[in-house]
């Protein structure tokens, strides 16, 4: 099997936010099934470079699948074939040579265009802004033991803080619905004792703001949980519900 991959990229291309987009075809050649996607995308951009061609934006930071930056739409799935795996930990070796590869910015209203593969998901940090924090005196830290959790609670918690928020559950849902996210969010205050006495309030605000984005809502497909990176469950969903109901019921 040879190293090296010859590709055809189609790659959505987009001056602004209020210009029309469109695809552009790029042949690529000598590609080694060692580079991580991300680095196949800056051999073609040097490429591009070098003749003198705008390079193709896209988002990334860590490169590590911590940051959530990476968000491409890759051959019609969030982050590529790969399950539980962000774009930038994505290698070519999972492309057969010869192929075609079809990539895009996330398509949801709430995340607008900023250019060719990069969205604002600004809208993310605004709902985080209205809720997901707990209000405490600061200070020396308090010793671990001195706030038993029970372990399942805490793993429960620990799934929802693994979120990146890098926005592949709107991404993958029919609805673009940002449930899976900020269900997430919800969930890991709501299960830890230092989120109890805002509980109420966090998830009203926070439900509030993701309604205000002009996020879909959740219909239970699934696509959220089956393309979510981090592999967080659903039923953080069915955890943000209750607790919005029980917010609902003593306001």
């Amino acid at each position: 099997m040879s190293d090296t991959l010859n590709l055809t990229l189609k790659i959505w291309r987009q001056k602004n936010s209020t210009s029309a987009g469109k695809f552009e075809t790029y042949p690529l050649k000598g590609i080694s099934t060692h580079m991580s996607f991300l680095e196949m995308m800056d051999v073609l951009n040097d490429q591009l470079i070098k003749k003198g061609d705008e390079p193709v934006a896209f988002d990334h930071d860590c490169r590590e699948g911590i940051c959530g930056m990476c968000s491409l739409y890759i051959n019609g799935r969030a982050h590529g074939p790969m399950e539980a795996t962000t774009t930038c930990q994505l290698h070519m070796r999972h492309f057969e040579d010869g192929e075609t590869i079809t990539i895009e910015p996330w398509r949801a209203a709430a995340f607008p265009v900023v250019r060719d593969l990069v969205v604002d998901r600004s809208a993310f940090d605004r709902i985080m802004a209205a809720g997901g924090f707990i209000s405490v005196n600061t200070g020396s830290a308090v010793d671990a033991n001195s706030l038993p959790i029970p372990k399942h609670n805490a793993d429960e918690a620990m799934d929802g803080a693994t979120c990146i928020g890098c926005g592949a559950c709107v991404a993958s849902c029919k609805n673009a619905s940002a449930m899976l996210f900020v269900s997430a969010k919800v969930s890991q205050l709501a299960l830890l004792p230092q989120g109890q006495p805002e509980k109420h309030r966090r998830v009203m605000n926070m439900v509030a703001a993701m309604d205000a984005e002009a996020f879909g809502n959740c219909t239970n497909t699934g696509a959220c949980e089956a393309e979510c990176p981090q592999e967080i469950s659903i039923s953080h969903i069915a955890r943000l519900n209750r607790e919005f109901l029980c917010a609902n019921l003593v306001k």
